[in-house]
């Protein structure tokens, strides 16, 4: 039977707001002022939007119609990626002054393994502060930290404290910490799972802890046992610095909807052609072609091919998608297209990817 494990020290660094934080602080214009990046007025999704903007509801996800709305003072930035990868590696190498266990969940969070670190610092907790600091120093940016003795803990509490801040859960508050925390709040409980939970009379850790295993799994199926271990603080995913890419894709908003295969036959080539670069710069190849298809009315549909050999190749990419474009009709005007690979030849293809590491 599995056990809390009560000497690992897991932190988990989020930066806060991080895409409208970096244009807020490389356009000073901006500071103080709702800002959402990604979408606009009219078209698009919300990428991230800033604090001042989530006071009035707009989020990530957001449409950018009803985030105008929400608030109609808005600022809609276009996403600079190149500036937002550049301040995230110098991030990264802080994180790897004290550890090598980094690992990213993205641009801007990751989880860090300090159960030994570098600096030979027993405190995780001095460890996560030292490094928001040494983060702000280097990059103008703030970040919040979650600290405790596994990933699913301390990505629940690095929420806790936002913005600027941090939280501990110490091996002996865990428990207590779980049974009181609210359903929708843990990580991995999504929208519809907490809709089901709360028919089932579960609203929080508590009341999830009394269900026993077969009923969870009789409910939830195979995370029916996920849920039964993290609720008793049992979850012994370890921060793995190799993290190995599963896929690879591209895709485009456009500002009119399509309504043209032909149309949209042009508009994958050049799709296909930012795939291809992507794919030479990590250097791998897949068997397995997917083709991404959002409709005007937000529906979306995939359609996929494997083949029984790797390809990389744009014009090979192209055929392959040629093919799923032309197999059934569209049922409505297209404003969003990609083309994604996967099934990649990454058993030999490892990629380096940093890891973090922290101490109570």
């Amino acid at each position: 039977m599995q056990v809390l494990n009560p000497n690992r020290k897991i932190i988990h660094i989020d930066m806060d707001a991080f895409y409208a934080s970096v244009e807020q602080m490389d356009n000073p214009l901006l500071r103080g002022k709702p800002v959402a990046v990604g979408g606009s007025e009219n078209r698009g999704v919300v990428a991230a939007a800033s604090y001042e903007a989530r006071k009035f509801g707009v989020r990530s996800a957001l449409s950018g119609v009803l985030a105008k709305k929400y608030c109609p003072e808005l600022i809609f930035v276009k996403p600079r990626f190149d500036r937002y990868k550049e301040i995230s590696n110098i991030i990264r190498k802080i994180f790897h002054e004290y550890t090598d266990l980094v690992e990213p969940l993205s641009l801007d969070e990751a989880y860090l393994d300090v159960t030994k670190n570098k600096k030979g610092n027993p405190s995780a907790s001095l460890l996560a502060q030292e490094i928001r600091l040494r983060i702000l120093s280097e990059t103008g940016l703030t970040a919040s930290a979650g600290i405790s003795v596994n990933k699913f803990v301390a990505k629940i509490a690095s929420d806790y404290n936002k913005p600027n801040g941090q939280k501990t859960v110490s091996p002996d508050e865990v428990i207590s910490f779980l049974e009181d925390l609210p359903i929708r709040k843990f990580y991995g409980v999504g929208k519809v799972t907490t809709e089901k939970m709360y028919q089932l009379g579960i609203f929080t850790g508590v009341d999830l802890k009394s269900k026993p295993l077969n009923f969870l799994e009789k409910n939830f199926g195979k995370s029916g046992t996920f849920y039964f271990n993290v609720v008793r603080g049992i979850h012994n995913s370890e921060v793995k610095a190799d993290r190995i890419t599963k896929s690879v894709a591209a895709e485009h908003t456009f500002e009119v909807n399509l309504s043209s295969e032909i149309f949209m036959m042009e508009k994958l080539e050049s799709i296909a052609i930012g795939l291809e670069k992507r794919l030479k710069k990590y250097n791998v190849a897949g068997k397995t072609v997917t083709l991404k298809i959002k409709y005007s009315d937000f529906s979306q549909q995939t359609r996929s091919k494997t083949l029984p050999y790797f390809i990389s190749d744009k014009g090979l990419i192209l055929e392959i998608v040629e093919e799923l474009l032309f197999q059934e009709r569209m049922k409505d005007s297209v404003r969003l297209l990609g083309i994604s690979l996967s099934n990649l030849n990454t058993e030999e293809k490892k990629f380096l990817v940093v890891q973090l590491k922290f101490a109570f």
